[in-house]
């Protein structure tokens, strides 16, 4: 059966090489528009275009998929899962509850706000190594740091402005279709994810809503497909089988 891989922000499909070493059987990786590709014409990076964007490359697979889904990837999948989707087999997703009260992490919350340009002109501005070594103090992975570094351009740069000022009220506006979702689903809990939206029990509260199991990663941060990508691929592995 097929799995398809969607990355998170600002990141590319490049994320999921070290992870697909691992894993066994026909592997589809999708770039989000913008993101380590261009933006198709007339395409508004926000986030109910880049859901309908996932719905439709989802729903071209003729044959059942595995789901597989990171931050925005995620976040998105949760969107696309909410439509009750009839080809997805089951799903593996990191990102916690999205209810009313969802508050986007720090960064995040720098991006939205009118400083989001003057950072991100400061990141462009830097040498790829240079940018590494400051993704690598925000948590992602040394061994992965120069390829999401190397895969941050300007089109991605105003890209994630856009996407993210979108989703300033997601909780509020995509939170209850999370009670439409079914299915066979797995929620991954890296045990050192800095970025999990505030809150308690988010995973927990996810898993009640949508009948998933919770899959603690020990050790793992939010880049868990980086820092352990043998010890992640047994447990989607696992789930699989």
């Amino acid at each position: 059966m097929t799995a398809v891989l969607v990355h998170g922000v600002p990141e590319t499909a490049g994320v999921w090489d070290r992870l697909k070493d691992h894993l066994v059987g026909d592997i589809v990786t999708l770039s989000l528009p913008g993101f380590g590709t261009p933006l198709p014409n007339g395409f508004e990076p926000v986030k109910d275009a880049y859901a309908e964007w996932l719905t439709g490359e989802l729903a071209a697979f003729d044959e059942p998929i595995h789901l597989v889904a990171h931050d925005w990837g995620a976040l998105l999948s949760l969107r696309v899962l909410a439509g009750q989707p009839t080809n997805i087999a089951s799903w593996v997703l990191d990102t916690g509850n999205i209810a009313d009260d969802f508050v986007w992490h720090d960064m995040a919350q720098l991006w939205i706000s009118p400083g989001g340009e003057e950072f991100m002109e400061g990141l462009l501005a830097m040498s790829v190594e240079d940018r590494a070594a400051m993704l690598a103090g925000a948590g992602v992975p040394e061994i992965g740091a120069l390829d999401v570094a190397a895969g941050i351009d300007a089109t991605m740069a105003s890209s994630i402005l856009s996407l993210y000022r979108s989703a300033v009220n997601v909780g509020a506006e995509w939170g209850p279709g999370i009670d439409q979702i079914s299915g066979r689903g797995m929620l991954i809990e890296a045990e050192n994810d800095t970025y999990r939206a505030s809150g308690t029990n988010r995973t927990a509260r996810l898993a009640e809503r949508t009948g998933a199991r919770v899959v603690p990663l020990a050790g793992c941060g939010h880049w868990w497909m980086l820092d352990d990508p043998a010890s992640a691929a047994a447990v989607i592995t696992d789930f699989w089988g």
